[in-house]
């Protein structure tokens, strides 16, 4: 962890007492349906991402316990998370372990950044334990050695340096949207996707620089075709990187059905429809489900978070 952590942690540290008996804190964090855009940037170089927050969350309660050198997690297998406990912890309360507790309405391996908000979310509730406040940069500080992120610990539409876990930029927040998304089955290891070498052009990269200028201006003017279509844009990019069998049909299906453009989780198995959240978006949205439950896969309906 960088000098800036440690000097913020010193201070806070300084300020803060441990729990003299046992304490539960309670944390949150929103899952994304993939990403509106994600790509290379030609001007840096950097990997990137703007994210698509949706009304489905990651919760964490962590049952802080004075004298106990450990840190157990309930589901067993969140090694990643209990990591992220005990950083804090160590950080913070080095007297004190507990019980970590950790559900999701978010699906694994789909590209809901389902691992991000468990992760957020746990650092969210051993804060509140505490009775502390950690701030998205000094929770950067933490998670940057444990895996990337997808910038889920940030309200609104973000875009996201996810493998440095760092800002790039808050662009603000749309109207609630609905997604109806498509699943062709199976899972996708964001950490193994991430790792791939991507064959892209200095074209390439110049087109991802143009679609977040664009990108950028839609969502502070909730210009919503506008997004639909760099979203639609950003798929059909990754479909060179991670084929997608039914793009094609969920572009067909967005055309009939009147939708704003298609999404993908990137990293992920799924593909959506956009719509805006209102009586005509609602009405093409049980008509575009419909049309997907066609297909060969599963069809699921979704919602973004809107404004703050």
């Amino acid at each position: 962890m960088g000098g800036r952590l440690l000097d913020d942690v010193a201070t806070k540290q300084a300020c803060h007492r441990e729990p003299a008996g046992d304490s539960v804190g309670r944390g949150t964090a929103y899952g994304t349906f993939g990403e509106l855009l994600q790509g290379v940037l030609f001007e840096n170089g950097l990997d990137f991402l703007v994210t698509l927050p949706i009304a489905q969350f990651s919760t964490a309660i962590f049952h802080a316990r004075a004298d106990d050198d450990e840190v157990r997690v309930v589901p067993g297998p969140k090694a990643k998370s209990r990591l992220l406990a005990e950083r804090i912890l160590r950080a913070y309360a080095p007297r004190v372990g507990g019980l970590l507790q950790l559900s999701s309405t978010l699906p694994v391996g789909k590209g809901f950044a389902s691992s991000s908000a468990d992760l957020v979310a746990t650092a969210r509730a051993v804060a509140d334990a505490l009775g502390i406040v950690i701030d998205e940069r000094t929770l950067e500080d933490f998670l940057r050695d444990i895996e990337p992120s997808d910038g889920v610990m940030y309200s609104g539409v973000v875009a996201y340096y996810h493998r440095e876990v760092r800002l790039r930029e808050r662009l603000g927040f749309l109207p609630p949207l609905l997604i109806v998304g498509h699943d062709e089955g199976g899972m996708v290891s964001t950490i193994e996707f991430n790792r791939r070498p991507k064959s892209l052009t200095d074209a390439d990269k110049r087109e991802y620089d143009d679609l977040l200028r664009t990108l950028t201006r839609a969502v502070r003017e909730v210009d919503l075709p506008t997004l639909g279509a760099v979203a639609t844009r950003s798929t059909e990019k990754n479909a060179k990187l991670l084929p997608r069998n039914h793009l094609a049909d969920l572009k067909r299906i967005c055309a009939t059905a009147g939708g704003l453009g298609v999404v993908a989780a990137h990293s992920g198995t799924m593909l959506g429809i956009l719509f805006a959240d209102d009586e005509d978006g609602a009405a093409a949205a049980r008509k575009a489900r419909e049309l997907c439950q066609q297909l060969p896969g599963t069809v699921s309906v979704h919602r973004s978070l809107g404004s703050a």
